[in-house]
């Protein structure tokens, strides 16, 4: 089959030094393929570690052809491949590969079965890789590239259920910028925005990786720290919250933020629920908001404000 543009498709022939091995070798080359033979398993297997097939011919004769088929069709490698076997085995197609021809068969056909596996294989990725992008815009807010109020929620009852589960410990930070409203009616929303980029930045760099950061909505952010304690959770909005303090946006370094904090987590007297967590940290909040902001609170069964601007 050949290709389109003139681009070479890199194949991987798996002969075992077999005598019809150069002319099938030839005979891919001259329909638009390039080919690399070998003759064992293991050269093969070292082969893709290092080169991106298209596809692999592989002969049945060749030792160890179980083991090459499987690896290849591993996640992590997926090369479409196509097995030489006279009794045409459904054994093959078991094991993962695409197709099974017998070694007799034309070049015509052998070329047009192998191409339509490459191609099948080829759109399947995109397939693929087009949904990823489709779900990854669904749960990405748009101007801060963090995780949407969506995201959030699916991730908040996972964690919950896991450290329910494992009994560990699981802590939730509510942020919200202060006076944002000013920000926005005193320099426009592009400042505004540009206010909520960086303060997203910040957040992404305070965190562990396996901490998770959203936009909850508008001007405010939720931070789940996983098998992280309340103390531990107070020592990464303190870090937060002097990164935000920090900021100067606009023109001159005009704007200066501040944030106020709401922290609750597990395990909490009477939280017993995804939602009872977040409103929890919630309460805490709309304390810090209430006493002054630029503050965090921790919930508690009598709230408490624990630090001040």
């Amino acid at each position: 089959m050949p290709v389109a543009g003139g681009a070479l498709r890199p194949l991987l022939l798996v002969d075992g030094g077999s005598a019809s091995g150069g002319a099938w070798s030839s005979l891919f080359e001259e329909v638009g393929y390039s080919v690399t033979r070998v003759s064992t398993v293991a050269e093969a297997i070292q082969l893709t570690m290092d080169t991106v097939f298209c596809g692999a011919l592989v002969e049945l004769a060749v030792d160890g052809a179980a083991g090459l088929v499987a690896h290849l069709t591993a996640e992590d490698v997926a090369v479409p491949c196509v097995v030489l076997d006279e009794a045409r085995s459904v054994r093959w197609l078991e094991a993962g590969a695409s197709d099974v021809v017998a070694p007799t068969a034309s070049i015509q056909e052998l070329s047009l079965r192998v191409g339509r596996c490459i191609e099948t294989a080829e759109r399947l990725k995109t397939l693929t890789r087009e949904r990823d992008q489709l779900r990854a815009l669904s749960t990405t807010d748009g101007l801060t590239q963090l995780a949407n109020h969506r995201a959030f929620q699916d991730r908040l009852r996972e964690e919950f259920r896991r450290a329910q589960r494992y009994d560990d410990p699981l802590t939730l930070v509510l942020m919200d910028v202060d006076h944002f409203k000013r920000v926005n009616d005193t320099h426009g929303h592009l400042a505004g925005d540009e206010v909520l980029r960086q303060v997203a930045e910040a957040l992404r760099s305070a965190v562990r990786e396996t901490d998770f950061v959203a936009r909850y909505g508008g001007e405010e952010f939720g931070v789940l720290l996983p098998k992280t304690p309340l103390a531990g959770a107070l020592t990464v909005a303190e870090r937060i919250s002097r990164l935000v303090r920090g900021l100067r946006v606009g023109r001159d370094g005009v704007i200066r933020v501040t944030a106020s904090f709401g922290i609750a987590g597990l395990p909490g007297r009477g939280l017993t629920s995804p939602d009872q967590l977040l409103k929890a940290a919630d309460d805490a909040l709309y304390r810090s908001k209430r006493e002054g902001r630029n503050k965090i609170s921790l919930f508690q069964p009598t709230l408490a404000v624990v630090q001040g601007g």
